[in-house]
């Protein structure tokens, strides 16, 4: 997975400066915006990729699998770790917040990596979650694309904004609440807007979580899960 995402890295990128990739970025930005959470402190974007996200949301820092995303998040001012999401390089209560924005679908094993996002957060501390979920419309896309082959989209698990926010509550996560966007299909106009709460016809739906006092007896969940 870090080679595909390495040999598309600069293609990754541009693609955020066309028209639709300004338009769902600024929407997913917007969303994320929106929830009252970041606060103050040491933040970490987990799956940093090229620092769009961290950069517009003045995280400092990010961690990334795949070397050339981190040369371009470098580039935009990140201080960058090689490294995965399921192993962080960092001590636990390391940080009061934590970034995943579209992140999540590309780990190898999602609970695993939700805990490692516990482990390194201080007590109260924050996790901000952007997802695609399985069933909006673009979620349907990119599984599509992911089953005709597409070298990014096939490597991804989508899931369902119940199935993520399940998925952190097990992790040790409490919801704190969510807010949603993309309430346009692939290709037509776009309609930039947020709502509250998750609403099913969301392409995008943005979760803040806090860190729980006791990680859930669920969160032990299978290792193997992808």
């Amino acid at each position: 997975m870090t080679q595909a995402f390495d040999r598309m890295a600069e293609a990754y990128d541009r693609w955020y400066e066309t028209p639709e990739g300004r338009a769902l970025f600024d929407a997913e930005l917007q969303c994320l915006c929106s929830l009252r959470g970041q606060g103050r402190g040491r933040w970490l974007e987990v799956g940093v990729g090229t620092g769009r996200f961290a950069r517009s949301r003045a995280i400092a820092e990010g961690i990334d699998p795949a070397p050339r995303m981190l040369e371009i998040a470098a580039r935009r001012g990140i201080q960058v770790h090689e490294g995965s999401a399921e192993s962080l390089p960092f001590a636990a209560g390391s940080f009061d917040g934590v970034l995943m924005a579209l992140t999540l679908c590309f780990v190898a094993n999602a609970p695993r990596a939700l805990r490692e996002c516990r482990r390194v957060l201080r007590p109260e501390g924050r996790l901000l979650l952007g997802t695609l979920p399985a069933d909006g419309p673009w979620g349907r896309e990119y599984i599509e694309k992911g089953s005709r082959g597409h070298p990014v989209y096939a490597l991804g698990h989508f899931r369902t904004a119940a199935e993520i926010a399940e998925l952190c509550q097990g992790a040790g996560f409490a919801l704190i609440e969510a807010a949603s966007t993309l309430f346009w299909n692939p290709g037509e106009e776009p309609q930039p807007r947020a709502e509250k709460g998750v609403v099913s016809n969301a392409g995008f739906v943005g979760f803040l979580f806090e860190k729980s006092a006791s990680e859930s007896s669920s969160g032990s969940g299978s290792e193997g899960d992808g």
